[in-house]
């Protein structure tokens, strides 16, 4: 495997072990941005992460005025952290909607065949991960490098360009 598709693995793992992205828009008033937390749902096979949304949320309106979107991750336990830019559409794709439902959506629908809610499709585009050691090397390392005063190595850090479509 080249070290690009190992990169992209690499992403899409992250993406599967990490539940909540908090996702990034232009709030559409100027430079602005605005992020929320919300549930994501890869598709590595298909190239996409879905995320379910109201069609009346800020958010939506924000991706109507400007699809560039943000997606950061991060698993403070292991010290795993991911960055995708892409590009987010809204659908209504009532099929979608079902295939990927959870009961966690309750909190927002009460239930699936809800006509408020909408598919955020995002399509990444490229993406940055870092990946550290556990908690003990972690404090281990930055004591090394605060007593000797060189700088801390904080693991490994990959950026990744996906192709376009």
């Amino acid at each position: 495997m080249s070290d690009l598709a190992s990169d992209i693995d690499r992403v899409w793992n992250l993406l599967e072990d990490i539940p909540v992205a908090m996702v990034v828009t232009h709030d559409g008033q100027g430079r602005n941005m605005r992020s929320r937390p919300m549930a994501a749902r890869p598709a590595r096979v298909e190239g996409f992460i879905y995320f379910l949304t109201d069609v009346d949320s800020p958010k939506a309106e924000e991706i109507r005025g400007n699809g560039t979107i943000c997606l950061a991750l991060a698993d403070q336990t292991s010290r795993r952290y991911l960055s995708i830019t892409g590009h987010a559409e809204l659908m209504d794709d009532r099929d979608r909607i079902k295939q990927i439902w959870s009961i966690y959506d309750k909190a927002f629908w009460p239930d699936e065949t809800d006509p408020r809610i909408r598919i955020l499709r995002v399509t990444p585009e490229s993406a940055e991960f870092w990946e550290g050691a556990g908690a003990v090397v972690t404090a281990v390392k930055l004591a090394a490098a605060t007593l000797s005063g060189a700088r801390m190595n904080l693991g490994a850090n990959h950026k990744v360009e996906f192709d376009a479509r």
